[in-house]
């Protein structure tokens, strides 16, 4: 195996006997010849959407295997190898159509190869030998370093963009013009030949297909339980029963909500799945009880001790060693031996919990508010910038993102804590646990410290952002703003991506650079947009504030 994608990668350079993130071998390999497989299902894709035909499953089915490839989402390779066999059966439907509609055109279909030809190997065995064959460091020989690593960043960008479109999509929100987006560009980089050039042109254009898609989430989770409110969370618990849920999947919280409506069952949330506690619609369950735990890293330690049944949806588990009896995955996250629910039927999950213990009695905490999402960000807009005119806010920091293990993220709690009292600080993604605990006061009636939500309400940001410029009449690059992002996965890459795309330059990105960028990817990227990475928290808020 050879596998760079995330922040966290062996020595800085790549996994190649088994992940950082505990995957092995067999699924790395599974998820690069699944990978392939997609790109031959979007050659044939993107040629029947130029003749003016798209196929809904075809689509969907794209975004559901490129999900299974994003790290801490499928552990399981005979899951991952059932995708392979499903890819292939989807590629000739897309084929039929493609061919189909060239006939009805009046011209004759191509026959492609490559990736559009690949045919499944029957055995387990066989499969990872085609796999194999796919390996990165392959590429590394054949085209370059450089160029091999502008793909991966390419790729990487498509898959953290799948990964948004998936979750709208799952709330019945969707464009087939960004799904054809997708098609378009991994038609692109199925080509065996591609410059440095065309690579970064394709790694703007991802950015842009992001910035559309996390639109549409972001109006998938507004129609569907309303626009995020300021909440105070109990950090707590109360005595009884619970089940714990993790991940991003708010519809998944929603079915689970009401499926132990008056059972007496206390529902908690973990990581990612704190904001669900700001909209409107989910928090009117009185039994959503509160916040346990942290970020998704710690969970090893959370899960262990929390005394009821566990949820993990969408992505960012870890081994559940010690408590495979009663945790539970759903959407595209699966582990070896751990129970999937399938269809939203959490039957299971509620007989786990009704069997565990539960809190024995109320254990009281402090709160921490959530719920600041753009529409409430933007509906004190007048005060943030009267603020901003008398001098009572200096500036404006972003500090978020991932979380993760590696050392050096105490960081963003070091800078968030030196930050003076005339800056407000936003914040979204499991990156604000270093720090949202902690008190910083208000300015102006306003916390200082402002939880936009999820790493999928990036779009608040932007928004928040993109707003403010318009008020001041000026570029956001004129801001007093200052963007420090943490990284861990490919959804960082895709925001990334976008923010490059919108023109937002002298963005710190750390706690280290990723390995898929070389240094001469880095260079490019700095000259261009002033992207660098993050040194000291004195350092660099002593340049962020002169």
């Amino acid at each position: 195996m050879f596998c760079y994608q995330c922040e966290q990668t062996a020595k800085g350079e790549g996994c190649q006997t088994v992940g950082v993130c505990g995957k092995d071998e067999a699924t790395a390999t599974m998820q690069d010849l699944l990978l392939e497989a997609v790109k031959g299902i979007a050659m044939y894709a993107h040629r029947a959407h130029e003749l003016g035909v798209t196929e809904d499953a075809i689509d969907g089915f794209v975004l559901e295997a490129l999900f299974a490839t994003l790290t801490n989402v499928n552990f399981d390779a005979e899951s991952v190898a059932e995708l392979v066999r499903r890819a292939a059966v989807v590629r000739d439907q897309a084929r039929a159509l493609y061919e189909k509609a060239s006939v009805e055109a009046g011209k004759e279909p191509a026959h492609l190869g490559g990736a559009a030809a690949f045919v499944p190997a029957e055995t387990m065995e066989g499969l990872l030998a085609q796999g194999a064959q796919h390996l990165l460091p392959a590429r590394f020989l054949s085209e370059g370093k450089e160029i091999a690593n502008l793909r991966e960043l390419v790729i990487y960008g498509i898959k953290g963009v799948a990964a948004y479109a998936y979750h709208a999509r799952v709330l019945g929100e969707g464009s087939s013009a960004d799904y054809a987006e997708i098609h378009r560009l991994l038609d692109l980089l199925s080509q065996p030949v591609l410059t440095a050039d065309q690579l970064l042109t394709a790694a703007m254009e991802v950015g842009a297909v992001n910035f559309r898609v996390m639109e549409t989430l972001d109006r998938a989770n507004t129609t569907a339980y309303g626009k995020p409110t300021p909440t105070a969370v109990d950090l707590g618990a109360r005595k009884g029963k619970a089940i714990l849920v993790s991940g991003h999947d708010l519809r998944d919280l929603e079915e689970l909500l009401k499926q132990t409506e008056g059972l007496g069952i206390n529902i908690y949330t973990h990581g990612e799945m704190l904001p669900a506690h700001g909209y409107p619609k989910l928090k009117a369950y009185a039994h959503l009880a509160g916040n346990y735990g942290g970020a998704w890293m710690d969970q090893g330690v959370e899960f262990a001790a929390f005394p009821g049944a566990i949820l993990m949806t969408s992505n960012c588990i870890q081994n559940p060693k010690g408590y495979t009896e009663r945790i539970f995955t759903a959407g595209p996250v699966e582990w070896p031996g751990v129970k999937h629910i399938e269809g939203h039927d959490f039957a299971p999950l509620i007989a786990a919990a009704l069997e565990a213990p539960g809190f024995g009695e109320d254990v009281a905490d402090k709160q921490i508010t959530v719920g600041f999402g753009h529409d409430a960000v933007l509906g004190v807009a007048g005060a943030v910038v009267d603020a901003v005119k008398a001098g009572a806010i200096r500036r404006f920091f972003v500090i978020g993102g991932c979380d993760g293990a590696r050392t050096g993220r105490n960081y963003y709690t070091e800078l968030a804590e030196k930050l003076p009292a005339d800056t407000m600080i936003l914040t979204l993604g499991c990156g604000k646990y270093r720090f949202n605990k902690m008190e910083f006061g208000t300015i102006g009636g306003l916390p200082r410290l402002l939880d936009l939500g999820q790493c999928n309400d990036t779009y608040s940001a932007l928004k928040i952002a993109l707003a403010l410029a318009e008020v001041f009449k000026c570029g956001v690059n004129d801001l007093p703003l200052s963007l420090v992002l943490s990284w861990y996965e490919q959804k960082a890459v895709a925001v990334l991506l976008t923010l490059l795309h919108l023109g937002v330059r002298n963005i710190r990105i750390g706690p280290t650079l990723p390995a898929f960028l070389s240094p001469a990817a880095v260079g490019l990227l700095h000259e261009k947009f002033g992207l660098m990475a993050t040194d000291t928290a004195d350092a660099d808020m002593a340049a962020m504030l002169a």
